[in-house]
């Protein structure tokens, strides 16, 4: 098929057949010929490719580098070779790129250096900056739970001395709230510690404040020991060096569709192509990524017809904030977001440390339930898992990959998960092997995210469960659309997400 632009705008499961009737379906859908048909092996192949394109391209696939450049190229190519109909989608937003290291230190009262990788890291899309300054808390909570809600009103810098570095406690809002609200508040640079509530809020936070932050100062992320030691250091002075570059760029999503299917049920299959300045990304997202392109494989080598459309997409700037995402679902019409039927997630299916999370669709578990029509696709999930005598565990809606922007206009999302910076604990260790104490992958966000980065075994499992779920939901002959898009609790949702942005936290 001829591609276009977009302008502006498993394994064998033994001798089992499985088949499962999709929550609004009457009929059921026997998966068990495309579940035989992928293979990790394959995906891996799809990520030995990606690690090649980083290791020729400064060890990363940064959006708006060659690096992902040549990834988007590599997709497109393996799509356009099966027969998908091939579009890409090119969009503007400002790039963020370390352009060396780092400095924070303190210059008084005691000079000190401070390790940047083990002590604190520049947040993603800090502005590149170089001061020295007083450091002024921000209504800091140390003590007990720890809850804090620290830089997230302007009435929290009430009297905070203008040219002084703002001291800033992780917790309930967005990183760039409460950067912005620091800049406002007179604040040359931001220093946002840790929460100190958790085993998984102890270390440098390793942030992002998204690609439209316009703060205008540099920001830095530290541990929660450092952030406690500085706010008790009286007459303390530090200085922070950002060395890093943004700047307005160009990239692309691909979108590969089949040429037929109902067009007025399309199944949304999506995830971020994308890396971190720092790291290849072949965990994350190569694992989503790889996914995405061996499903589609064996289902055209299958000459699998279905009868509602599938779109796979490869988003850009994920990294960034959703902006690749964003960007695809601000420019549909009002007619086709009414025509997805649904967006199924993948991002971070492989962990080293893993445990098998599916997103909580109905809310049964988590804070927030997804548009109407996600417990649908949950239950998909939850009842192959549960075919195959695998355990699960639920995981929120919290804003942090793709899905954010179709469930803020009411689209039905979920997806599958394998845990990015979290702890795993003795019971998710009890149940799922792997190491207590330890985070879901280590290498989250860094250089060590390679080839080398990777779980087989959930990986095999994620990839027959995803494409269990793709070809249940092509297959399906009633609608599972959403009737609440665009409502009060599709909005309430979307604004309870407190970051849209690229596994980025409050």
């Amino acid at each position: 098929m001829k591609r276009k632009i977009v302008a502006g705008a498993g394994l064998a499961i033994g001798a089992l057949t499985l088949a499962v009737v999709a929550a609004d379906s009457a009929v059921p859908v026997d998966t068990s010929a495309l579940r035989a048909a992928v293979t990790v092996g394959n995906a891996r192949l799809h990520q030995f490719v990606l690690q090649m394109i980083a290791d020729d391209n400064g060890g990363v696939r940064l959006a708006g580098t060659q690096g992902h450049d040549d990834s988007a190229e590599y997709v497109a190519q393996a799509m356009t070779a099966i027969g998908l109909d091939v579009s890409i989608q090119p969009f503007e937003f400002v790039s963020f790129r370390p352009l060396g290291p780092s400095d924070l230190s303190q210059t008084a009262p005691v000079p000190t250096v401070y390790v940047e990788g083990t002590d604190f890291e520049v947040m993603a899309q800090s502005e590149p900056g170089d001061v020295t300054a007083r450091v002024t808390g921000v209504d800091l909570n140390l003590v007990g739970t720890r809850a804090s809600s620290s830089g997230c009103e302007a009435a929290d810098f009430a009297g905070f001395p203008a040219g002084d570095i703002a001291l800033i406690q992780r917790g309930t809002c967005t990183f760039q709230l409460k950067a912005e609200n620091a800049a406002a508040a007179g604040a040359v640079g931001a220093i946002v510690f840790n929460q100190g509530n958790s085993p998984d809020r102890e270390g440098i936070i390793n942030g992002t404040l998204q690609a439209g932050y316009s703060g205008g100062i540099p920001v830095v992320d530290a541990t929660f020991a450092r952030g406690a030691e500085w706010a008790n250091t009286a007459g303390l002075v530090m200085r922070i060096h950002t060395n890093v570059e943004r700047q307005l760029v160009i990239t692309h999503n691909v979108i590969a569709e089949t040429p037929g299917g109902r067009s007025d049920r399309v199944v949304v299959v999506g995830a971020h192509l994308d890396s971190v300045p720092t790291g290849p990304g072949i965990q994350d997202n190569g694992t989503g990524s790889a996914a995405l392109l061996e499903i589609a494989t064996q289902m055209a080598a299958l000459g699998i017809e279905p009868r509602n459309k599938v779109r796979f997409a490869w988003w850009s700037a994920e990294e960034s904030g959703l902006v690749g995402s964003q960007f695809y679902v601000d420019n549909l019409t009002a007619r086709e977001v009414k025509n997805i039927a649904l967006n199924i997630n993948l991002d971070m299916i492989g962990s080293p440390n893993p445990v098998r999370f599916v997103y909580d669709g109905d809310g049964s578990a988590t804070p927030l339930a997804g548009p109407n029509g996600s417990k649908n696709i949950e239950q998909v999930f939850l009842d192959y898992f549960a075919s195959q005598g695998m355990a699960t565990e639920p995981t929120a809606f919290d804003g942090r990959s793709d899905y954010g922007p179709f469930i803020a206009v009411g689209i039905p999302a979920g997806g599958l998960f394998t845990g990015a910076e979290g702890i795993k604990s003795e019971e998710e260790a009890a149940i799922y092997g792997g190491t207590a104490g330890a985070p879901y992958d280590p290498c989250y966000h860094l250089a060590c995210d390679t080839y080398d980065n990777i779980d087989e075994q959930v990986f095999d499992e994620m990839l027959d469960a995803s494409a269990h779920a793709v070809l249940t939901f092509a297959m399906t002959t009633s609608a599972i659309n959403g009737t609440d898009k665009g409502s009060d609790k599709a909005m309430q949702a979307a604004a309870s997400m407190e970051m849209l942005g690229s596994h980025a936290r409050q």
